[in-house]
């Protein structure tokens, strides 16, 4: 049950990641407004989208689960403030969905991340 558990939230956070690279790469409108607004485009909007699917090919390879896990935490702390404190909650008339699925992605990655917590501690550990 828990090994069924765990390939829900590695699928879940890594088809969320990578249903939105097709926004990001092909420079969709609403993507080039929100990084337009960020200030980062087409850099900023580019560079996000390769570190996602870098982090959901991570995620989807359990011996890396947790290297996508972490990189996915951050990349969606980084969307999550970004929606609190300069997009709003809702971009375009989206209704919050990027928001929620911000949170959604943050919510699998952190407990994707704290599942391998002992191989985060070790691999910490061996660099310090």
């Amino acid at each position: 049950m828990k090994n069924i558990l765990l390939w829900i939230l590695r699928l879940t956070a890594a088809v969320i990641l990578l249903q939105t690279l097709y926004f990001k790469f092909t420079g969709a409108e609403e993507s080039v407004y929100i990084f337009s607004t960020l200030g980062a485009e087409p850099y900023g909007r580019i560079g996000s989208g390769v570190i996602e699917l870098v982090a959901s090919v991570l995620i989807l390879i359990p011996r890396t689960t947790w290297m996508g896990a972490l990189l996915g935490l951050g990349t969606m702390m980084g969307a999550i403030f970004s929606h609190l404190f300069i997009l709003g909650i809702e971009v375009q008339n989206d209704g919050g969905t990027l928001f929620i699925l911000a949170v959604i992605t943050w919510i699998c990655c952190a407990l994707l991340a704290f599942q391998e917590k002992n191989i985060i501690r070790d691999w910490v550990a061996s660099k310090i």
